[in-house]
Protein backbone atom coordinates (compact mmCIF):
# COMPACT_ATOMS: atom_id res chain seq x y z
CA UNK A 1 0.00 0.00 0.00
CA UNK A 2 1.31 3.44 -0.89
CA UNK A 3 2.24 5.53 2.10
CA UNK A 4 0.62 8.91 2.62
CA UNK A 5 4.03 10.61 2.70
CA UNK A 6 7.39 9.94 1.14
CA UNK A 7 9.13 11.12 4.30
CA UNK A 8 8.02 12.10 7.79
CA UNK A 9 10.21 13.85 10.34
CA UNK A 10 8.77 12.93 13.75
CA UNK A 11 8.53 15.13 16.81
CA UNK A 12 11.29 17.63 16.14
CA UNK A 13 11.57 21.17 17.46
CA UNK A 14 10.59 23.00 14.28
CA UNK A 15 12.15 26.38 13.56
CA UNK A 16 10.22 27.20 10.42
CA UNK A 17 12.32 30.02 8.95
CA UNK A 18 9.83 32.76 9.76
CA UNK A 19 11.61 33.93 12.91
CA UNK A 20 8.78 32.67 15.13
CA UNK A 21 9.57 30.60 18.24
CA UNK A 22 10.24 26.91 17.81
CA UNK A 23 7.37 24.45 18.17
CA UNK A 24 7.18 20.66 18.33
CA UNK A 25 5.65 19.08 15.25
CA UNK A 26 5.90 16.40 12.62
CA UNK A 27 6.80 17.38 9.06
CA UNK A 28 5.41 15.37 6.17
CA UNK A 29 6.97 15.42 2.70
CA UNK A 30 5.40 14.36 -0.59
CA UNK A 31 6.76 14.70 -4.14
CA UNK A 32 9.64 16.95 -3.07
CA UNK A 33 7.50 19.46 -1.19
CA UNK A 34 6.32 19.92 2.36
CA UNK A 35 2.83 18.47 2.52
CA UNK A 36 1.94 18.80 6.21
CA UNK A 37 3.23 20.32 9.45
CA UNK A 38 1.69 19.35 12.78
CA UNK A 39 0.51 16.11 14.32
CA UNK A 40 0.71 13.55 11.53
CA UNK A 41 -0.95 10.18 12.09
CA UNK A 42 -0.28 8.75 8.64
CA UNK A 43 2.96 6.90 7.92
CA UNK A 44 5.78 7.86 5.63
CA UNK A 45 7.67 5.56 3.30
CA UNK A 46 10.67 6.76 5.28
CA UNK A 47 10.66 8.27 8.75
CA UNK A 48 13.27 10.08 10.82
CA UNK A 49 13.00 10.37 14.57
CA UNK A 50 13.71 14.06 15.19
CA UNK A 51 12.71 14.14 18.87
CA UNK A 52 15.04 16.36 20.88
CA UNK A 53 16.50 17.83 17.71
CA UNK A 54 15.95 20.91 15.57
CA UNK A 55 14.15 20.73 12.25
CA UNK A 56 14.99 23.72 10.08
CA UNK A 57 14.69 24.70 6.45
CA UNK A 58 17.80 23.98 4.39
CA UNK A 59 20.29 26.83 4.44
CA UNK A 60 20.73 29.15 1.45
CA UNK A 61 24.27 30.40 0.84
CA UNK A 62 24.04 33.47 -1.39
CA UNK A 63 27.80 33.95 -1.88
CA UNK A 64 29.78 31.03 -3.33
CA UNK A 65 32.16 30.28 -6.19
CA UNK A 66 31.27 26.76 -7.29
CA UNK A 67 31.38 27.90 -10.95
CA UNK A 68 34.20 25.46 -11.70
CA UNK A 69 33.41 22.68 -9.23
CA UNK A 70 29.85 22.44 -10.57
CA UNK A 71 31.22 21.53 -14.02
CA UNK A 72 33.24 18.54 -12.78
CA UNK A 73 31.73 17.55 -9.43
CA UNK A 74 28.41 16.42 -8.00
CA UNK A 75 28.90 17.19 -4.31
CA UNK A 76 29.28 20.87 -3.48
CA UNK A 77 31.35 20.27 -0.40
CA UNK A 78 32.18 21.82 1.97
CA UNK A 79 28.82 23.69 1.79
CA UNK A 80 26.67 20.58 1.72
CA UNK A 81 28.34 19.30 4.89
CA UNK A 82 26.94 22.35 6.69
CA UNK A 83 23.22 22.09 6.05
CA UNK A 84 23.29 24.12 2.84
CA UNK A 85 20.72 23.02 0.27
CA UNK A 86 20.96 25.95 -2.18
CA UNK A 87 24.00 27.95 -3.30
CA UNK A 88 24.40 30.99 -5.51
CA UNK A 89 27.66 31.13 -7.47
CA UNK A 90 29.16 33.70 -9.85
CA UNK A 91 29.74 36.31 -7.15
CA UNK A 92 32.42 39.04 -7.10
CA UNK A 93 32.20 39.59 -10.84
CA UNK A 94 34.28 36.50 -11.67
CA UNK A 95 33.32 33.32 -13.48
CA UNK A 96 33.79 31.45 -16.72
CA UNK A 97 31.09 32.75 -19.04
CA UNK A 98 30.69 34.38 -21.43
CA UNK A 99 34.13 33.52 -22.78
CA UNK A 100 35.61 33.13 -26.24
CA UNK A 101 38.14 30.32 -26.71
CA UNK A 102 41.09 32.71 -26.96
CA UNK A 103 40.16 34.32 -23.62
CA UNK A 104 39.92 31.10 -21.60
CA UNK A 105 43.41 31.34 -20.13
CA UNK A 106 42.87 34.96 -19.16
CA UNK A 107 39.62 34.12 -17.35
CA UNK A 108 41.20 31.16 -15.56
CA UNK A 109 44.19 33.28 -14.49
CA UNK A 110 41.82 35.85 -13.03
CA UNK A 111 39.93 33.19 -11.09
CA UNK A 112 43.24 31.74 -9.90
CA UNK A 113 44.27 35.10 -8.49
CA UNK A 114 40.95 36.34 -7.12
CA UNK A 115 39.65 33.05 -5.75
CA UNK A 116 42.81 30.97 -5.22
CA UNK A 117 41.76 28.08 -7.46
CA UNK A 118 44.98 26.82 -9.09
CA UNK A 119 45.26 27.22 -12.86
CA UNK A 120 46.18 23.53 -13.47
CA UNK A 121 42.99 22.47 -11.63
CA UNK A 122 40.85 24.74 -13.78
CA UNK A 123 42.69 23.88 -16.98
CA UNK A 124 42.14 20.17 -16.39
CA UNK A 125 38.68 20.33 -14.83
CA UNK A 126 36.73 22.81 -16.94
CA UNK A 127 35.16 21.12 -20.00
CA UNK A 128 34.74 24.47 -21.82
CA UNK A 129 31.68 23.21 -23.67
CA UNK A 130 30.26 26.75 -23.73
CA UNK A 131 30.94 30.24 -24.97
CA UNK A 132 27.90 32.31 -24.00
CA UNK A 133 26.32 32.42 -20.57
CA UNK A 134 23.21 30.52 -21.79
CA UNK A 135 25.60 27.87 -23.14
CA UNK A 136 27.21 27.65 -19.70
CA UNK A 137 23.84 27.15 -18.01
CA UNK A 138 22.93 24.53 -20.60
CA UNK A 139 26.16 22.67 -19.78
CA UNK A 140 25.09 22.52 -16.12
CA UNK A 141 21.42 21.77 -16.74
CA UNK A 142 22.06 18.10 -17.43
CA UNK A 143 24.17 17.60 -14.34
CA UNK A 144 23.06 16.35 -10.91
CA UNK A 145 24.16 17.72 -7.56
CA UNK A 146 23.69 17.25 -3.82
CA UNK A 147 22.09 20.71 -3.61
CA UNK A 148 20.50 23.28 -5.91
CA UNK A 149 22.73 25.76 -7.76
CA UNK A 150 21.89 29.20 -9.09
CA UNK A 151 24.25 31.53 -10.90
CA UNK A 152 24.96 35.22 -11.37
CA UNK A 153 26.31 36.67 -14.62
CA UNK A 154 29.86 37.82 -13.72
CA UNK A 155 30.98 41.25 -14.89
CA UNK A 156 34.68 40.49 -15.55
CA UNK A 157 34.25 37.88 -18.30
CA UNK A 158 31.30 39.86 -19.69
CA UNK A 159 33.47 42.97 -20.02
CA UNK A 160 36.31 41.07 -21.70
CA UNK A 161 33.85 39.30 -24.01
CA UNK A 162 32.49 42.62 -25.25
CA UNK A 163 35.58 44.85 -25.10
CA UNK A 164 38.50 42.46 -25.53
CA UNK A 165 41.86 43.90 -24.49
CA UNK A 166 40.26 47.25 -23.74
CA UNK A 167 38.03 45.57 -21.18
CA UNK A 168 40.87 43.59 -19.64
CA UNK A 169 42.93 46.79 -19.40
CA UNK A 170 40.11 48.56 -17.57
CA UNK A 171 39.53 51.20 -20.23
CA UNK A 172 36.25 53.13 -20.05
CA UNK A 173 33.30 51.46 -21.75
CA UNK A 174 31.78 53.35 -24.67
CA UNK A 175 28.00 53.68 -25.10
CA UNK A 176 28.17 50.90 -27.68
CA UNK A 177 30.11 48.69 -25.23
CA UNK A 178 27.52 49.31 -22.54
CA UNK A 179 24.67 48.53 -24.94
CA UNK A 180 26.35 45.27 -25.93
CA UNK A 181 26.90 44.25 -22.28
CA UNK A 182 23.29 45.12 -21.48
CA UNK A 183 22.04 42.97 -24.37
CA UNK A 184 24.09 40.00 -23.14
CA UNK A 185 22.82 40.57 -19.60
CA UNK A 186 19.23 40.42 -20.83
CA UNK A 187 20.05 37.21 -22.68
CA UNK A 188 21.59 35.72 -19.52
CA UNK A 189 18.57 36.66 -17.39
CA UNK A 190 16.20 35.12 -19.93
CA UNK A 191 18.32 31.94 -19.88
CA UNK A 192 18.07 31.68 -16.11
CA UNK A 193 20.76 33.78 -14.44
CA UNK A 194 19.61 34.92 -11.00
CA UNK A 195 21.27 38.28 -11.59
CA UNK A 196 24.57 40.06 -12.14
CA UNK A 197 27.70 40.50 -10.01
CA UNK A 198 30.57 42.97 -10.10
CA UNK A 199 33.67 43.97 -8.16
CA UNK A 200 35.44 47.28 -7.68
CA UNK A 201 38.01 46.27 -5.06
CA UNK A 202 41.79 46.45 -5.30
CA UNK A 203 41.97 43.10 -3.51
CA UNK A 204 40.72 41.27 -6.61
CA UNK A 205 43.73 40.64 -8.84
CA UNK A 206 45.26 37.99 -11.03
CA UNK A 207 48.09 35.94 -9.57
CA UNK A 208 50.48 38.28 -11.41
CA UNK A 209 48.99 41.28 -9.65
CA UNK A 210 46.80 42.65 -12.46
CA UNK A 211 43.59 44.25 -11.22
CA UNK A 212 40.22 42.77 -12.14
CA UNK A 213 38.84 44.17 -15.43
CA UNK A 214 35.89 45.71 -13.58
CA UNK A 215 37.90 47.76 -11.08
CA UNK A 216 37.37 51.07 -12.88
CA UNK A 217 33.92 50.39 -14.34
CA UNK A 218 32.05 53.69 -14.22
CA UNK A 219 28.55 54.24 -12.91
CA UNK A 220 27.10 54.55 -16.41
CA UNK A 221 28.37 51.04 -17.21
CA UNK A 222 26.85 49.54 -14.08
CA UNK A 223 23.63 51.47 -14.67
CA UNK A 224 23.36 50.19 -18.23
CA UNK A 225 23.60 46.59 -17.05
CA UNK A 226 21.23 47.19 -14.12
CA UNK A 227 18.67 48.66 -16.51
CA UNK A 228 18.93 45.50 -18.62
CA UNK A 229 17.78 43.55 -15.57
CA UNK A 230 15.02 46.11 -15.09
CA UNK A 231 13.87 45.57 -18.67
CA UNK A 232 13.52 41.85 -17.95
CA UNK A 233 11.73 42.57 -14.67
CA UNK A 234 13.91 40.23 -12.64
CA UNK A 235 17.43 39.61 -11.43
CA UNK A 236 19.50 40.77 -8.46
CA UNK A 237 22.79 42.67 -8.26
CA UNK A 238 25.76 41.67 -6.10
CA UNK A 239 28.56 44.18 -5.48
CA UNK A 240 31.99 44.11 -3.84
CA UNK A 241 33.81 47.41 -3.22
CA UNK A 242 36.53 49.06 -1.14
CA UNK A 243 34.39 51.97 0.18
CA UNK A 244 37.27 54.42 0.53
CA UNK A 245 34.47 56.99 0.72
CA UNK A 246 31.63 54.84 2.12
CA UNK A 247 28.92 57.49 1.85
CA UNK A 248 29.76 58.29 -1.77
CA UNK A 249 30.08 54.66 -2.87
CA UNK A 250 26.84 53.70 -1.14
CA UNK A 251 25.12 56.65 -2.83
CA UNK A 252 26.14 55.19 -6.20
CA UNK A 253 24.68 51.81 -5.23
CA UNK A 254 21.50 53.47 -4.05
CA UNK A 255 21.15 55.28 -7.40
CA UNK A 256 21.48 51.92 -9.20
CA UNK A 257 18.61 50.52 -7.16
CA UNK A 258 16.48 53.65 -7.45
CA UNK A 259 16.82 53.69 -11.22
CA UNK A 260 16.52 49.97 -11.91
CA UNK A 261 14.28 48.83 -9.08
CA UNK A 262 16.38 45.67 -8.82
CA UNK A 263 17.46 44.27 -5.44
CA UNK A 264 21.13 44.76 -4.56
CA UNK A 265 23.39 43.27 -1.89
CA UNK A 266 26.95 44.27 -1.11
CA UNK A 267 29.82 42.87 0.92
CA UNK A 268 30.27 44.44 4.36
CA UNK A 269 33.28 44.15 6.66
CA UNK A 270 35.18 46.12 9.27
CA UNK A 271 38.55 47.12 7.78
CA UNK A 272 41.47 47.55 10.15
CA UNK A 273 42.68 50.92 8.86
CA UNK A 274 39.13 52.32 8.60
CA UNK A 275 37.40 50.61 11.52
CA UNK A 276 34.36 52.88 11.67
CA UNK A 277 33.40 52.86 8.00
CA UNK A 278 31.12 49.84 8.34
CA UNK A 279 28.94 51.86 10.72
CA UNK A 280 28.45 54.49 8.00
CA UNK A 281 27.36 51.79 5.58
CA UNK A 282 24.96 50.29 8.13
CA UNK A 283 23.41 53.73 8.70
CA UNK A 284 23.04 54.31 4.96
CA UNK A 285 21.50 50.85 4.65
CA UNK A 286 18.99 51.72 7.37
CA UNK A 287 18.04 54.89 5.51
CA UNK A 288 17.61 52.97 2.25
CA UNK A 289 15.40 50.38 3.95
CA UNK A 290 13.21 53.14 5.42
CA UNK A 291 12.83 54.48 1.88
CA UNK A 292 11.60 51.07 0.75
CA UNK A 293 14.65 50.24 -1.37
CA UNK A 294 15.51 46.53 -1.76
CA UNK A 295 19.08 46.74 -0.49
CA UNK A 296 20.96 44.40 1.85
CA UNK A 297 24.48 43.68 3.04
CA UNK A 298 26.29 40.37 3.24
CA UNK A 299 28.45 39.95 6.37
CA UNK A 300 30.75 37.13 7.40
CA UNK A 301 29.78 35.54 10.74
CA UNK A 302 33.40 35.46 11.87
CA UNK A 303 36.58 37.39 11.22
CA UNK A 304 37.68 37.51 7.60
CA UNK A 305 41.02 35.82 7.72
CA UNK A 306 43.62 33.58 6.15
CA UNK A 307 44.75 30.10 7.16
CA UNK A 308 48.50 29.49 7.17
CA UNK A 309 50.14 26.08 7.09
CA UNK A 310 52.88 24.01 5.53
CA UNK A 311 50.37 22.28 3.24
CA UNK A 312 48.59 25.54 2.34
CA UNK A 313 49.19 28.36 -0.12
CA UNK A 314 50.67 30.67 2.53
CA UNK A 315 52.79 30.45 5.64
CA UNK A 316 54.70 33.09 7.61
CA UNK A 317 58.07 32.00 6.20
CA UNK A 318 57.06 31.93 2.56
CA UNK A 319 59.43 34.70 1.52
CA UNK A 320 62.40 33.71 3.67
CA UNK A 321 65.42 32.77 1.55
CA UNK A 322 65.90 29.51 3.46
CA UNK A 323 62.27 28.48 2.95
CA UNK A 324 62.62 29.11 -0.79
CA UNK A 325 65.15 26.28 -0.81
CA UNK A 326 62.58 23.74 0.37
CA UNK A 327 59.18 25.09 -0.72
CA UNK A 328 58.89 22.74 -3.71
CA UNK A 329 59.85 19.61 -1.78
CA UNK A 330 57.19 17.02 -0.92
CA UNK A 331 55.42 17.80 2.33
CA UNK A 332 57.15 15.11 4.40
CA UNK A 333 60.59 16.23 3.25
CA UNK A 334 59.83 19.88 4.03
CA UNK A 335 58.69 18.91 7.51
CA UNK A 336 61.89 16.92 8.06
CA UNK A 337 64.04 19.87 6.97
CA UNK A 338 62.14 22.28 9.20
CA UNK A 339 62.74 19.96 12.16
CA UNK A 340 66.45 19.87 11.48
CA UNK A 341 68.06 22.08 14.19
CA UNK A 342 70.57 23.73 11.86
CA UNK A 343 68.07 24.52 9.14
CA UNK A 344 65.52 25.71 11.70
CA UNK A 345 68.05 28.08 13.28
CA UNK A 346 68.96 29.53 9.89
CA UNK A 347 65.30 30.03 8.94
CA UNK A 348 64.40 31.72 12.21
CA UNK A 349 67.44 33.98 12.02
CA UNK A 350 65.96 35.46 8.85
CA UNK A 351 62.92 36.73 10.76
CA UNK A 352 61.52 40.02 9.52
CA UNK A 353 62.49 39.49 5.90
CA UNK A 354 59.00 38.45 4.88
CA UNK A 355 56.37 40.86 6.08
CA UNK A 356 53.83 41.18 3.28
CA UNK A 357 52.60 39.32 0.23
CA UNK A 358 50.34 41.64 -1.73
CA UNK A 359 47.74 42.70 0.84
CA UNK A 360 48.48 39.87 3.28
CA UNK A 361 50.89 40.47 6.16
CA UNK A 362 52.60 37.14 6.61
CA UNK A 363 53.97 37.87 10.08
CA UNK A 364 51.17 39.84 11.71
CA UNK A 365 51.79 38.06 15.00
CA UNK A 366 49.41 40.22 17.06
CA UNK A 367 46.47 39.13 14.87
CA UNK A 368 47.52 35.50 14.38
CA UNK A 369 46.11 32.60 16.42
CA UNK A 370 46.70 28.87 16.78
CA UNK A 371 43.76 26.92 15.35
CA UNK A 372 43.31 23.67 17.24
CA UNK A 373 41.18 20.55 16.90
CA UNK A 374 38.25 22.51 18.37
CA UNK A 375 38.64 25.65 16.24
CA UNK A 376 37.95 28.86 18.16
CA UNK A 377 37.34 31.84 15.87
CA UNK A 378 36.97 34.42 18.65
CA UNK A 379 40.11 34.03 20.70
CA UNK A 380 41.18 36.75 23.11
CA UNK A 381 44.19 39.01 22.45
CA UNK A 382 46.19 37.08 25.06
CA UNK A 383 45.97 34.03 22.78
CA UNK A 384 47.73 35.58 19.80
CA UNK A 385 51.03 34.15 18.63
CA UNK A 386 52.71 37.35 19.89
CA UNK A 387 51.16 37.01 23.36
CA UNK A 388 52.00 33.31 23.67
CA UNK A 389 55.59 34.02 22.63
CA UNK A 390 55.91 36.79 25.21
CA UNK A 391 54.67 34.50 28.00
CA UNK A 392 56.99 31.70 26.98
CA UNK A 393 60.04 33.86 26.43
CA UNK A 394 60.32 32.82 22.79
CA UNK A 395 59.99 34.61 19.46
CA UNK A 396 56.63 34.60 17.68
CA UNK A 397 58.29 32.91 14.72
CA UNK A 398 59.29 29.96 16.93
CA UNK A 399 55.75 29.59 18.27
CA UNK A 400 54.28 29.72 14.77
CA UNK A 401 56.75 27.22 13.33
CA UNK A 402 56.25 24.73 16.17
CA UNK A 403 52.47 24.86 15.76
CA UNK A 404 52.65 24.30 12.00
CA UNK A 405 54.94 21.30 12.62
CA UNK A 406 52.35 19.79 14.97
CA UNK A 407 50.25 16.86 13.72
CA UNK A 408 52.95 15.77 11.24
CA UNK A 409 53.28 19.24 9.83
CA UNK A 410 49.57 19.92 9.52
CA UNK A 411 49.06 22.53 12.23
CA UNK A 412 47.13 25.61 11.07
CA UNK A 413 47.49 29.28 12.00
CA UNK A 414 44.60 31.72 11.67
CA UNK A 415 45.23 35.36 10.75
CA UNK A 416 42.21 37.58 11.48
CA UNK A 417 42.60 40.72 9.37
CA UNK A 418 39.06 42.10 9.10
CA UNK A 419 36.10 42.23 11.50
CA UNK A 420 38.54 41.89 14.43
CA UNK A 421 39.84 45.38 15.11
CA UNK A 422 38.80 45.29 18.78
CA UNK A 423 40.16 41.79 19.30
CA UNK A 424 36.68 40.28 19.30
CA UNK A 425 33.63 39.94 17.04
CA UNK A 426 31.67 42.90 18.41
CA UNK A 427 31.53 44.48 14.93
CA UNK A 428 30.13 41.26 13.49
CA UNK A 429 27.49 41.17 16.23
CA UNK A 430 26.41 44.67 15.20
CA UNK A 431 26.27 43.68 11.53
CA UNK A 432 24.33 40.44 12.04
CA UNK A 433 21.88 42.24 14.33
CA UNK A 434 20.92 44.66 11.55
CA UNK A 435 17.61 43.70 9.90
CA UNK A 436 19.00 44.14 6.37
CA UNK A 437 22.15 42.04 6.81
CA UNK A 438 22.39 38.40 5.74
CA UNK A 439 25.17 35.98 6.74
CA UNK A 440 27.24 35.61 3.60
CA UNK A 441 30.67 35.88 1.96
CA UNK A 442 31.47 32.21 2.55
CA UNK A 443 33.17 31.89 -0.86
CA UNK A 444 32.38 28.17 -0.86
CA UNK A 445 34.33 26.47 -3.64
CA UNK A 446 37.07 29.12 -3.71
CA UNK A 447 40.25 30.09 -1.84
CA UNK A 448 41.00 26.40 -1.71
CA UNK A 449 44.45 26.83 -0.19
CA UNK A 450 43.86 29.80 2.11
CA UNK A 451 40.41 29.67 3.75
CA UNK A 452 37.55 27.28 4.38
CA UNK A 453 34.60 29.55 5.05
CA UNK A 454 32.01 27.29 3.47
CA UNK A 455 31.51 26.32 7.12
CA UNK A 456 30.02 29.75 7.90
CA UNK A 457 26.45 28.38 8.32
CA UNK A 458 27.58 26.16 11.18
CA UNK A 459 29.50 29.03 12.80
CA UNK A 460 26.33 31.12 12.68
CA UNK A 461 24.54 28.52 14.77
CA UNK A 462 27.25 27.15 17.04
CA UNK A 463 29.02 30.38 17.91
CA UNK A 464 26.35 33.05 17.68
CA UNK A 465 23.38 31.25 19.22
CA UNK A 466 25.01 28.82 21.68
CA UNK A 467 28.70 29.02 22.53
CA UNK A 468 29.80 32.64 22.47
CA UNK A 469 31.38 33.82 25.73
CA UNK A 470 33.06 37.10 24.76
CA UNK A 471 29.90 39.11 24.18
CA UNK A 472 26.15 38.78 23.62
CA UNK A 473 24.67 35.96 21.57
CA UNK A 474 21.99 36.21 18.87
CA UNK A 475 18.52 34.56 18.84
CA UNK A 476 18.49 31.09 17.33
CA UNK A 477 15.20 31.57 15.46
CA UNK A 478 16.45 34.82 13.91
CA UNK A 479 19.75 33.32 12.75
CA UNK A 480 17.83 30.43 11.19
CA UNK A 481 15.53 32.93 9.46
CA UNK A 482 18.44 34.89 8.04
CA UNK A 483 20.08 31.74 6.62
CA UNK A 484 16.82 30.42 5.16
CA UNK A 485 13.82 32.54 4.18
CA UNK A 486 15.64 35.89 4.23
CA UNK A 487 18.57 34.59 2.17
CA UNK A 488 16.22 32.86 -0.27
CA UNK A 489 14.07 35.94 -0.75
CA UNK A 490 17.18 38.07 -1.23
CA UNK A 491 18.02 36.22 -4.45
CA UNK A 492 14.46 35.64 -5.66
CA UNK A 493 13.98 32.06 -4.50
CA UNK A 494 10.57 32.36 -2.89
CA UNK A 495 9.80 28.65 -3.05
CA UNK A 496 12.21 27.65 -0.26
CA UNK A 497 13.52 28.66 3.13
CA UNK A 498 10.31 27.97 5.09
CA UNK A 499 8.69 24.95 6.69
CA UNK A 500 5.09 25.25 5.57
CA UNK A 501 2.87 23.31 3.17
CA UNK A 502 3.73 23.86 -0.48
CA UNK A 503 7.35 24.90 0.03
CA UNK A 504 10.26 22.86 -1.23
CA UNK A 505 11.22 20.08 1.12
CA UNK A 506 14.76 21.32 1.72
CA UNK A 507 15.32 20.54 5.40
CA UNK A 508 17.84 19.86 8.14
CA UNK A 509 17.56 17.70 11.23
CA UNK A 510 20.16 19.03 13.65
CA UNK A 511 21.34 17.66 16.98
CA UNK A 512 21.86 21.18 18.29
CA UNK A 513 23.59 20.21 21.54
CA UNK A 514 26.10 18.08 19.63
CA UNK A 515 26.62 20.48 16.74
CA UNK A 516 30.25 21.54 16.35
CA UNK A 517 32.84 22.45 13.76
CA UNK A 518 35.80 20.19 13.13
CA UNK A 519 39.25 21.52 12.34
CA UNK A 520 40.04 22.39 8.70
CA UNK A 521 41.93 19.68 6.83
CA UNK A 522 43.59 19.32 3.45
CA UNK A 523 42.25 17.01 0.77
CA UNK A 524 43.78 16.25 -2.63
CA UNK A 525 40.60 15.58 -4.55
CA UNK A 526 40.46 18.34 -7.15
CA UNK A 527 41.25 17.67 -10.81
CA UNK A 528 44.96 16.86 -11.33
CA UNK A 529 45.07 15.84 -7.67
CA UNK A 530 44.76 19.48 -6.70
CA UNK A 531 44.77 20.45 -3.04
CA UNK A 532 41.92 22.11 -1.18
CA UNK A 533 40.91 22.90 2.37
CA UNK A 534 37.84 21.12 3.68
CA UNK A 535 36.00 21.40 6.99
CA UNK A 536 33.36 19.06 8.31
CA UNK A 537 30.87 19.33 11.16
CA UNK A 538 29.23 17.02 13.66
CA UNK A 539 25.56 17.22 14.59
CA UNK A 540 23.76 17.28 11.23
CA UNK A 541 21.61 14.19 11.62
CA UNK A 542 20.09 14.58 8.16
CA UNK A 543 20.07 17.05 5.30
CA UNK A 544 17.21 16.77 2.82
CA UNK A 545 17.00 18.28 -0.67
CA UNK A 546 13.70 18.18 -2.56
CA UNK A 547 12.48 15.48 -0.20
CA UNK A 548 15.52 13.18 -0.57
CA UNK A 549 18.02 12.59 2.21
CA UNK A 550 21.38 13.65 0.83
CA UNK A 551 23.45 13.43 4.05
CA UNK A 552 23.12 11.28 7.17
CA UNK A 553 25.34 12.13 10.10
CA UNK A 554 27.60 14.11 7.82
CA UNK A 555 28.07 11.38 5.23
CA UNK A 556 26.62 11.58 1.70
CA UNK A 557 23.91 9.06 0.87
CA UNK A 558 24.60 9.18 -2.86
CA UNK A 559 21.30 10.91 -3.60
CA UNK A 560 21.71 13.78 -6.06
CA UNK A 561 18.37 15.58 -6.27
CA UNK A 562 19.96 19.02 -6.73
CA UNK A 563 19.57 20.81 -10.03
CA UNK A 564 20.51 24.01 -11.78
CA UNK A 565 18.08 26.78 -10.90
CA UNK A 566 16.92 28.82 -13.85
CA UNK A 567 15.77 32.23 -12.72
CA UNK A 568 13.67 33.26 -9.73
CA UNK A 569 11.32 30.72 -8.16
CA UNK A 570 7.78 31.63 -7.12
CA UNK A 571 6.39 31.13 -3.64
CA UNK A 572 3.77 28.38 -3.33
CA UNK A 573 0.79 30.78 -3.31
CA UNK A 574 1.96 32.32 -6.55
CA UNK A 575 2.51 28.88 -8.02
CA UNK A 576 -1.06 27.89 -7.17
CA UNK A 577 -2.42 31.02 -8.78
CA UNK A 578 -0.63 30.45 -12.08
Amino acid sequence: MEKAFDLVLRGGSVIDGSGKPAFVADVGVKAGRIAAVGRIAAAGAEEIDARGQLVTPGFVDVHTHYDGQATWGEQMQPSSWHGVTTVVMGNCGVGFAPCRPNDRERVMRLMEGVEDIPFPVLDEGLPWNWETYPDYLDSLAGRRFDLDIGGLLPHAPLRVYVMGERGANREPATPDDIAAMAAIARQAIRAGALGFSTSKTLNHRTKDGESTPTLGAAEDELTGIAMALAAEGRGVIEYIGDYFDPAEEFAMLRRLVERSGRPLSFGLAQISDRPGDYKILLQKLTEAAKAGLPMAAQAAPRAIGILFGLELTLNPFLQHPSYAEIRDLPHAERVARLRDPDFRARLLAEGGSAERLRVIELQKWDRMFLLGDEPDYEQAPDQTVAAIAARQGRTPAEVALDHMLDRNGRGILYLAFANYVSGDLSAVHEMLSHPAVVPGLSDGGAHVGTICDGSFPTTTLVHWTRDRTRGPKLPLEEMIRKQTSYAADLVGLGDRGRIAPGYRADLNVIDYERLRLKSPQVAYDLPMGGRRLIQRAEGYTATIVAGEVTYRDGEPTGALPGRLLRGPQSAPAALAAE
